[in-house]
């Protein structure tokens, strides 16, 4: 795993890697950086510039990235984990739709609660719990999850709802931006990845109702009639719950 943390003079190569001229050798002599990871956590992505936003696309869509020409497939599993502050704090750059496209799901934390926050001080009274955490589970493993995923059953029934789901995004009044091919798939993926969690080798309407807000919320853009930059994310909330509402669950 690698930690980066963004930050308004972070550049592209500062995550991708670039070439360095070796006197020795007279030749170039190309250094990963620290995207070439199973798993990358962009701490505080949207301190960066678009420029250095940008810089994770093609890793996260192609599991590649191309540099002077040359592409280098990243190693498998790979994931991007990101944390980001309020938009409305300063020195931030608002994350453009394309990247946010590529996030398969936004959770929010929010605050513990009082038991939580009290059991995190105790905690941390002599040592830092965090120094004992241990991995759960190998790369071959996750691999072996990732692929069991896939076999999970959807019916096309379910199939159906989600893509009406979807429909309903684009045609929303309170909308402006609905979801694109990529975010239907990241639903899709997501019910199954649920079902799998549960016990079950089948995905239930329940499964994408639960998902739809923390895989669609971020993907849509809420019309300009609606609430401004504060309230932007429950506006989009909201119109998602309407669409869930409206839509009929498959029997």
């Amino acid at each position: 795993m690698q930690r980066i943390q963004f930050t308004s003079d972070l550049m592209p190569s500062d995550v991708i890697g670039l070439s360095v001229f070796d006197q020795r050798t007279g030749s170039f002599e190309w250094r990963p950086g620290p995207i070439f990871s199973n798993i990358v956590v962009a701490d505080e992505i949207n301190r960066a510039t678009p420029k250095t936003q940008s810089a994770l696309l093609e890793a996260m869509a192609e599991e590649q990235v191309t540099v002077e020409g040359v592409s280098r497939l990243l190693p498998l599993p790979f994931m991007v984990v990101a944390t980001q502050n309020p938009a409305e704090h300063h020195g931030t750059y608002p994350l453009p739709e394309s990247q946010l496209d590529r996030f398969m799901l936004r959770v929010h934390m929010g605050y513990p609660e009082f038991s939580e926050e009290r059991q995190i001080l105790l905690d941390r009274t002599k040592v830092d719990p965090l120094d004992a955490v241990k991995p759960v589970l190998s790369r071959t493993d996750v691999e072996e999850i990732q692929e069991r995923v896939t076999g999970v059953r959807i019916d096309t029934a379910l199939v159906d709802y989600l893509l009406k789901l979807v429909e309903a995004t684009r045609k929303s009044e309170s909308l402006e931006l609905g979801i694109s091919p990529r975010g239907s798939l990241a639903l899709f993926r997501s019910a199954q990845a649920l079902a799998l969690i549960e016990g079950r080798d089948f995905c239930i309407a329940d499964d994408i109702k639960r998902l739809l807000i923390p895989c669609f919320g971020h993907r849509v853009i809420v019309s300009s009639r609606a609430a401004g930059l504060r309230n932007r994310n429950r506006e989009a909330e909201r119109a998602l719950t309407e669409i869930a509402e409206s839509v009929v669950v498959p029997i």
